[in-house]
């Protein structure tokens, strides 16, 4: 077995280097002779830019410019790659997104001005003196009340704040069901919304190259082609080789850093314009005021029941906040993974309808799972609200409808085709985990001590991995010593280790010989990026053809070299060997040999570097069953998890530490949103009232278990070479449906039916409260 190989628990590689300090992270990043931006921000929701006087911010101490909307007018709007309809099948109106407003702001942090200065506290300083005068509007801000009558327009051009309706399934289908139906469960959900708030807030640094014509830009981002393909044509009018993007180290991403900001745009702006850098480094205020928010979706979900349990049908109706502008991406969440509804059941009817609807509020965009975990939370919330209606057990209601293993490769309801899965199995190997048949007992000792407790499953699946390329070169160079460069992008998932070992284990190369690049345009040729549970099946399975292309070009060196016929070379463990003889050679001294053009063999390119392009044939579907248990104080509202067991198909393991990183750190990210996290704002000024951590609550050590974990590796997808399905998105997927179900689970006897995330203490209680008096 090659040292550090597939499926070995190698701890993340980069870890050493970033922990003692050695990480690139945006604001890391210096250039000579840099100045600093600063954003002037709107303090209103909703008004009208009467006036900006700029006068005494240029004539503060060490002010180079200050720029305002007329300045960015001639630049192009943040695209939006997400294009839907309206009801009438006309376009979606696409609101303008250019750097800095003119006319009207639309939520409080909008961009108003853009002060450069020699150091960032000059410009800071003189950012205050920026006077601007507003005449305040009506604002909205709740996605309930965006579509009530008389409720304030965002966009003149949408008097309705309708974006788009968008609708997936079989309507009447699904009507007929639910009206034969012998039980219909009807659900509210308010899922909440949330600040991705990564570790590292955003930076960027612009430069202009005024010899060349062209722009560099250093920012974090999961994507840099992505990046380039969206800021130069459409926001620059530039060809895409006339701006590089570099993105090196990154704290966290999860959906938030897809696309372009203004900021990028203003730096690159000035840059041009003063012949020099221009940093800007955002502060965590900035990052709650304007950073791409997620979730925000308000949902009625129907499911109809025959007399026996058995799902005939499921329709959900949904009202999705969009924010003041399109993101990148702004739509995806809400329409792209509806296929999650399906879950893995055998529901035959299934149909939803989206509106999406603009707010006085920061965008929206994708964040871990985009869409997926809310899809997952209103079905499998549905499931046991049935289940409670029904008299019956969670439990035996999802066996009534589980998708059987023969049925398999099996067509939901709605869109997904599932290729691979033990849907039931997941949820046996979980339940033996937990210990699901002595529940009752550890309920009645919780009873016996005046607490509540309560046990929640949810049936984890979601699609991964489809649709996009992604690219993999390898390049050897003469001593022997390979560089992998990938596409994808590495921030905290484990691509320098993960990727090292797929090759080393492919090549028979040691783990130390290869070094690891990403995340800059110029030396990367092409890439898609990281996001959507993708970048080691696609990726990685880019970065197998490639090594594929390796091997049969160091084979014909060897066949050269060794003067034999190509057939008649074995390799293995990177060593080629004349076949029945003890002559060998090393893929690495082939590389070496190629690298030269004195032995290098005639007729052959030389050096031993190639690349290659995957695009999966289907996407995948990770899945498994996730089951928490809480206990609940009555008296103060006071909720502990006592237990949290997954069980995940991920297909293919590549590296156990890195899947249970992935998996932990999902699960946190729904726990945090069930329990504590909640972006609100002020009704009538629309205000952000949790505009830090003082006020929004980040999950804590202290909120959470000992995750208990396990995997079904039985079940690998047919579509990629190694078997390998998503894993990035899985446990936030299964996390919120899981623990808000054991938490109403617990709540029930006491009269709660039903609640909202998130549940807080206060909300608890309160919810206890209103449960006696009725």
């Amino acid at each position: 077995m090659t040292k550090f190989g597939v499926g070995q628990g190698v701890p993340r590689w980069e870890d050493p280097r970033l922990l003692r300090g050695g990480g690139r992270y945006s604001d890391d990043q210096n250039r000579p002779g840099q100045a600093y931006g600063y954003v002037v921000r709107s303090p209103h929701a909703h008004a009208r830019i009467l006036s900006i006087d700029t006068g005494d911010a240029l004539a503060a101490p060490g002010v180079l410019r200050v720029y305002t909307g007329e300045d960015m007018a001639d630049y192009g709007s943040v695209p939006c790659l997400v294009p839907r309809e309206k009801a009438d099948s006309s376009p979606m109106f696409s609101p303008p997104n250019r750097p800095l407003r003119q006319e009207r702001v639309r939520y409080v942090g909008d961009y108003i001005a853009f002060v450069v200065a020699e150091s960032h506290s000059q410009a800071r300083d003189a950012a205050e003196l920026v006077m601007v005068d507003y005449e305040p509007l009506p604002a909205v801000t709740a996605t309930e009340d965006t579509v009530r009558d008389g409720a304030p327009a965002v966009w003149d051009e949408v008097p309705d704040n309708v974006c788009f309706v968008f609708e997936q399934g079989d309507s009447a289908a699904v009507e007929s069901a639910i009206l034969s139906a012998h039980h219909v469960t009807t659900l509210d959900i308010d899922i909440s919304r949330v600040a991705v708030a990564p570790m590292e807030p955003r930076a960027c640094i612009g430069e202009f190259d005024k010899f060349n014509e062209s722009f560099t830009l250093y920012t974090g981002t999961q994507g840099p082609h992505l990046m380039r393909q969206a800021i130069a044509e459409p926001m620059l009018g530039l060809t895409q080789n006339r701006l590089r993007v570099v993105s090196e180290d990154m704290g966290g991403a999860f959906g938030m850093r897809s696309g372009p900001y203004c900021e990028n745009l203003l730096c690159m702006h000035a840059a041009k314009d003063l012949d020099r850098p221009v940093k800007w480094t955002g502060d965590r205020t900035e990052h709650f005021l304007v950073d791409d928010q997620a979730r925000d979706n308000r949902s009625t979900a129907e499911l109809a029941l025959d007399v026996d349990g058995k799902f005939l049908a499921f329709r959900v109706t949904t009202t999705a906040n969009l924010g003041a502008y399109l993101t990148m991406f702004g739509p995806h969440s809400s329409t792209n993974n509806l296929g999650t509804l399906a879950g893995t059941y055998t529901t035959p009817a299934i149909y939803t309808h989206v509106t999406g609807v603009f707010s006085n509020t920061p965008s929206t965009g994708p964040y871990r799972g985009a869409g997926r975990p809310e899809a997952a939370y209103v079905l499998e919330r549905a499931i046991d609200t049935a289940a409670a209606e029904f008299g019956i057990d969670p439990v035996q209601l999802r066996r009534r409808n589980y998708i059987p293993e023969s049925a398999i490769p099996f067509q939901t309801g709605l869109v997904f085709n599932y290729d691979s899965g033990q849907f039931e199995k997941n949820m046996d190997i979980a339940l033996a985990m937990i210990g699901y048949d002595g529940f009752a007992s550890r309920q009645d000792v919780s009873k016996a001590a005046g607490k509540l407790r309560g046990i929640g499953i949810s049936n984890v699946i979601e699609q991964a991995a489809g649709g996009f390329p992604e690219w993999a070169e390898i390049r050897f160079d003469p001593s022997g010593t390979v560089t992998v460069i990938m596409g994808t992008h590495n921030h905290g998932q484990g691509h320098e280790t993960v990727f090292r070992q797929m090759l080393a284990d492919k090549l028979g190369l040691e783990f130390e010989q290869i070094r690891y690049q990403q995340g800059d345009t110029t030396s990367g040729m092409a890439g898609t990026g990281t996001f959507g549970s993708r970048s080691t099946s696609v990726g990685g399975s880019s970065l197998l053809l490639a090594a594929g292309k390796v091997i049969d070009k160091a084979r014909r060196m060897a066949s050269h070299q060794f003067e034999t016929a190509e057939d008649d070379l074995e390799f293995s463990d990177g060593l080629f060997t004349v076949a029945g003889t003890d002559r060998t050679i090393t893929l690495t001294e082939c590389a070496k040999l190629l690298s030269n053009f004195m032995t290098a063999p005639p007729g052959m390119d030389v050096g031993l570097n190639e690349w290659a392009s995957w695009r999966p044939p289907a996407p995948n579907f990770p899945n498994g069953c996730h089951i928490a248990e809480v206990e609940i104080d009555p008296e103060t509202g006071a909720l502990e998890i006592t237990r949290y067991v997954a069980v995940d198909d991920v297909g293919t393991v590549l590296n156990p530490l890195l899947l249970d990183g992935q998996l932990h750190g999902g699960i946190v990210q729904g726990v945090g949103q069930i329990l504590a996290e909640d972006i609100s704002w002020e009704p009538n000024s629309g205000q952000m009232i949790t505009a830090s951590f003082m006020d929004y609550v980040m999950p804590r050590a202290d909120m959470l278990p000992n995750f208990e974990t396990a995997v079904n590796e039985n079940a690998p997808t047919p579509t990629n070479a190694m078997g390998i399905k998503g894993a990035g998105e899985a446990g936030c997927v299964g996390a919120l449906p899981a623990l808000m179900n054991a938490i109403v689970n617990a709540l029930r006897p006491a009269g709660v039916h039903s609640l909202d995330m998130p549940a807080t203490p206060q909300r608890i209680w309160r919810a206890l409260q209103e449960a006696k008096r009725s």
